[in-house]
């Protein structure tokens, strides 16, 4: 089978339509539907808007349902929403007092997005609780201690990795000597396999196809590794920069075997290409620079080039690259730093203030074709879809936008 369509096969059974962390191919990019070409003065439509406490969680879409988190006072709340009016349908509030060794003035999260797999979803908040719920009803099936029952890494801003899906387990970043990586019994949250001697970092992990064999690659303190998916066994690592793993950035990986990463502060971006010879994988190191240094936003393949937010602090670029050679062929200060997401050939881009561009990229530059702001105060979440309403969120409300 193709190494695209086994990754589609997988995605599937987890993703009603957008069910989990960057989309069904955790790559925030979905086929074409119908959207329009461009807005007019008063923007699109927006359906519903609703106050919402603080939360970095982006949302998930399934069927009638919407769900993400929030954070009020010590405890994080999981919410489920109707999808047509935003109205609650239910709450699970559990207690979340950071611990010690967190620094959360960047905001209190949670952090993490869900994922829904058949009736269940799968939610992990800052402190590393991980609940598996009803998705109907909110109530408890099971629940894990990430760090103070698995002995994971206490991070400076919190927990921030969304589970993964893998047949019949889930995959969590743990953290540590022995559980870097962890697969957990979707049905009752028993320990499968653990493996790894790596600190965690706050990059979600992604499953990969190198040669037909599936991987899980994620970004680990200090490096990139990749795992095997059934027994936590680490296949390979390369050693990458960051600054006790504070980085959220989400690997990408291309039909052409190349895993691309960026990273702030002093991590940069380099390009991997992972082949498999002799039943173990070869990995080869095709450029690395620190011109472009995504922050906590994310980054959009297409072709052989990707896009996103140059910056760590202060001003941000938007910058195009050439993933193959680390060539620069632009950089536009049209807008702050933004989350990209790809609609066919369209992109739909909602910057740190709320505004949402309707617009193209391409190795010539960007083109804004219509521009609006949904959002009044500061917006760090990617935007989701489902059919052609996208959802998006700030540190205070959450919208639904109709994109047609």
């Amino acid at each position: 089978m193709h190494p695209l369509f086994l990754l589609a096969a997988i995605s599937s059974a987890a993703t009603p339509e957008w069910g989990q962390w960057a989309g069904p191919n955790r790559n925030f990019q979905v086929k074409a539907r119908p959207i329009a070409a461009r807005w007019t003065e008063a923007g699109p439509k927006v359906l519903w808007k609703i106050p919402l406490p603080f939360g970095s969680s982006s949302v998930v879409v399934d069927g009638k349902r919407l769900f993400t988190m929030y954070r009020q006072g010590d405890s994080e709340v999981v919410l489920a929403l109707d999808r047509a009016s935003g109205k609650t349908l239910w709450e699970h509030r559990y207690a979340a007092p950071f611990l010690k060794g967190m620094n959360m003035n960047t905001g209190p999260g949670p952090h993490a997005t869900p994922l829904v797999v058949g009736n269940r979803l799968y939610t992990v908040g800052v402190t590393g609780k991980f609940h598996c719920l009803d998705k109907k009803t909110g109530k408890v099936i099971w629940t894990r201690g990430l760090i103070e029952e698995m002995g994971g890494t206490v991070m400076l801003r919190g927990y921030s990795n969304s589970p993964l899906l893998y047949k019949d387990t889930v995959i969590v970043m743990v953290g540590g000597q022995g559980h870097t990586i962890a697969g957990l019994d979707l049905k009752t949250g028993a320990t499968r396999w653990q493996g790894g001697d790596f600190g965690n970092s706050q990059s979600s992990p992604v499953l990969i196809a190198v040669d037909g064999e599936m991987q899980v690659a994620c970004v680990v303190e200090k490096a990139v590794a990749g795992f095997d998916p059934a027994s936590g066994r680490v296949l390979w690592s390369h050693a990458h920069e960051n600054r006790g793993g504070d980085i959220t950035s989400t690997l990408i990986w291309g039909p052409d075997h190349l895993l691309f990463f960026s990273g702030a502060y002093q991590g940069g971006s380099r390009a991997l290409e992972l082949r498999r010879v002799d039943g173990k994988t070869v990995l080869k190191e095709l450029w690395f620079h620190r011109q472009m240094r995504v922050h906590h936003s994310n980054v959009m393949r297409i072709g052989d080039y990707v896009y996103g937010s140059n910056g760590d602090f202060g001003a941000t670029l938007l910058v195009c690259t050439n993933v193959k050679t680390g060539e620069i062929l632009w950089r536009d200060r049209a807008m702050v730093r933004s989350n990209t997401l790809l609609i066919g050939d369209q992109a739909v881009i909602l910057d740190e203030e709320g505004v949402l561009h309707l617009a193209s990229l391409s190795p010539q530059g960007l083109t804004i074709v219509s521009k609006a702001k949904v959002l009044e105060n500061l917006a760090w979440t990617p935007p989701s879809i489902g059919g052609s309403i996208l959802y998006v969120r700030d540190r205070k409300s959450m919208a639904a936008v109709d994109l047609r």
